[in-house]
């Protein structure tokens, strides 16, 4: 079955359920990824050294891992779309109040506070959309909804630079944090007219959420956090400090800035949907170990050779495409891990628990710019990063095909999803 097909025999619905989270997504994006934009701006404004500079995306990641633990666990007792309506109201406004920030403390502060919905966002979205998508595609369907990051990427790329051409940079950036409040607003009363999936087990008695480290589940669920952790270290290696590197350690110009970022943008979006497709051609696990052994060795690659400008912007696509792509396997080997009852629970942990511990990447990228460079210290954290997504995936189980199923608790009686996507 084509995707094309899979999406046709999808109701209204459930693809409408899929077009919301897909914005709320990119939104997600958007409102996080700025902040990485805007570094070099706030670094000239407020004198911010670059270990200081890293402690603001590093905030939001902390918190988002424990906002997104915390909303996953609360979706698997009041249901999926009732956290999701709460989780895009939280970050719209929250990154709002970043754009009021007077000083660094404050701007960490809502940094810290945007987080939360920032990691809840993910979270459950990517849990709700599972239990409706095709068995046969799933995918491809996650992989299709993960690409909504490098839409958010690129609005977050194209807003910052359309704002600092037009706007003292003073202002620009105020502005730029402000834009995604009203979209955010807006996909919270779509969420109001949307319902629960079908495989959501309402009524049945929730499972408290530590059986994610009961005797049946605890290798799953440690499994889980050092590949999540090992993706989101090499990714937030790059996203927070590339641009910072162009500009500062080889001295483009805005422009040119500009343009690599497209490209990283544009390769990673091509990722996300080459590495959707292989996880349901050739599985989970290949696609896993094949994208971070090539990541690893791009990322190398463009940062500890000595390449021309044409050279890198080459290896950028490339770096994007790799890093990026993680991801659309990522979020099916998660979901397929874990029984409905546990699932937001157990995802959201291991996403976020990898999430909390990959924020201290961008911090100790800071923190060796001055030994090593921009350039060498991303390539050193990434291929660490990637080295660990490897190894993490040798131990895992393949899940492709995975029936998702209800269970009244974890290694009881299993039966099959019957109804894991509308017909």
């Amino acid at each position: 079955m084509t995707a094309s097909h899979s999406y046709r025999s999808v109701d209204p619905l459930a693809r409408k359920a899929f077009w919301t989270t897909f914005a709320g997504f990119s939104i997600d994006a958007m409102s996080v990824q700025v902040v990485a934009f805007l570094l070099p701006a706030l670094s000239f404004l407020w004198s911010i050294s670059p270990t200081r500079a890293g402690m603001l995306a590093s905030a939001a990641l902390a918190s988002g891992s424990i906002g997104g633990w915390l909303a996953g666990s609360v979706s698997d007792r009041i249901g999926r779309i009732a956290v999701l309506r709460i989780t895009i109201l939280w970050l719209g406004i929250s990154s709002a109040l970043c754009g009021l920030a007077q000083t660094y403390d404050q701007l960490l502060l809502a940094r810290l506070v945007q987080g939360f919905g920032f990691g809840a966002e993910w979270s459950v979205g990517v849990v709700f959309i599972s239990e409706i998508a095709p068995r046969t595609t799933r995918g491809r369907t996650l992989g299709s909804l993960q690409s909504a990051w490098a839409v958010g990427w690129g609005l977050a790329a194209a807003t910052t630079s359309i704002a600092l051409a037009l706007v003292p940079p003073a202002i620009a950036w105020r502005i730029v944090l402000f834009v995604g409040l009203l979209p955010a607003l807006a996909i919270a009363g779509l969420r109001t007219r949307m319902i629960e999936p079908p495989i959501f087990p309402a009524g049945d008695a929730p499972l408290p959420w530590y059986r994610i480290f009961g005797r049946d589940a605890r290798w799953k669920t440690l499994k889980g956090c050092a590949l999540a952790t090992g993706t989101h270290g090499g990714y937030w290696a790059i996203a927070t400090w590339w641009p910072t590197m162009l500009r500062l350690e080889r001295g483009l110009s805005p422009p040119a800035t500009t343009l690599h970022m497209a490209v990283l943008v544009g390769g990673s979006f091509l990722g996300y949907l080459l590495a959707a497709w292989l996880s349901d051609r050739v599985g989970r696990r290949a696609t896993l170990v094949s994208f971070a052994a090539a990541g690893a060795v791009v990322a190398l690659a463009a940062t500890q050779l000595s390449l021309s400008d044409a050279a890198l912007l080459l290896l950028t696509a490339a770096l994007g495409l790799f890093a990026l792509g993680l991801y659309s396997a990522l979020g099916p080997v998660l979901t397929e891990s874990y029984p409905t009852a546990l699932r937001g629970s157990g995802l959201g942990f291991c996403y976020n628990m990898g999430r909390g511990l990959a924020g201290a990447t961008p911090v100790a990228v800071g923190t060796s710019v001055a030994a090593l460079g921009y350039a060498h210290a991303i390539g050193l954290y990434v291929a660490m990063s990637y080295t660990l997504v490897v190894l993490a995936t040798a131990a895992l189980r393949e899940t492709r095909a995975v029936d998702l199923v209800r269970v009244a608790e974890l290694g009881g009686a299993e039966r099959p999803n019957t109804i894991s996507a509308p017909r």
